[in-house]
């Protein structure tokens, strides 16, 4: 079954109050964004609590707080960021501080959260430009390709069993 096919398949199935990405959305960009976060995510919970090194714990830092970053900067495309979401300054040297729960819980938060922002952008806010200061400025319509690349790569650099023949066309390293 086809892609597109699968995802009629699935709306049929959900009905009319799911939401979904926007028509003039970059679907392909997106679906390389979303296979690299579930392949990341399967490696990183076949990963025990104690194999956690700071190498990889670095690497999901990195990644959660790069979607959490892109999830704002994508959200202020449409609205204006509160207080909280404006004076937002991680610390990455303190976030792979956390315990192995809440660094796992970070990343699954971050990766929701980006995906919620994706889906909830207008057709006319893919033309817009996301800007977050220190982390993106970039057209809103390449920012699912960016997180795609940095995902995948991520992935690998995860050392976890991710193989370089796993990254889809146009991803190699």
């Amino acid at each position: 079954m086809s892609d597109t096919a699968a995802q009629q398949a699935l709306r049929a199935r959900q009905g009319a109050g799911a939401r979904y990405d926007a028509p003039s959305a970059p679907a392909g960009d997106l679906l390389l964004a979303r296979r690299g976060t579930a392949y990341f995510a399967r490696l990183l919970n076949g990963l025990r609590d104690e194999d956690l090194t700071p190498q990889r714990r670095q690497v999901i830092a990195r990644v959660s707080l790069q979607a959490r970053a892109m999830a704002l900067a994508v959200k202020h495309l449409r609205a204006p960021l509160n207080e909280e979401e404006t004076d937002w300054h991680p610390d990455p040297e303190m976030t792979v501080t956390l315990p192995a729960h809440a660094l796992r819980y970070l990343f699954d938060h971050a990766q929701i959260h980006l995906n919620v922002e994706w889906r909830d952008t207008r057709d006319a806010d893919w033309d817009g430009t996301v800007v977050f200061p220190g982390w993106i400025d970039a057209p809103a319509r390449q920012v699912p390709l960016i997180r795609a690349r940095a995902i995948w790569h991520a992935a690998l650099e995860l050392g976890a069993g991710g193989k370089a023949q796993d990254l889809p066309e146009g991803l190699e390293p």
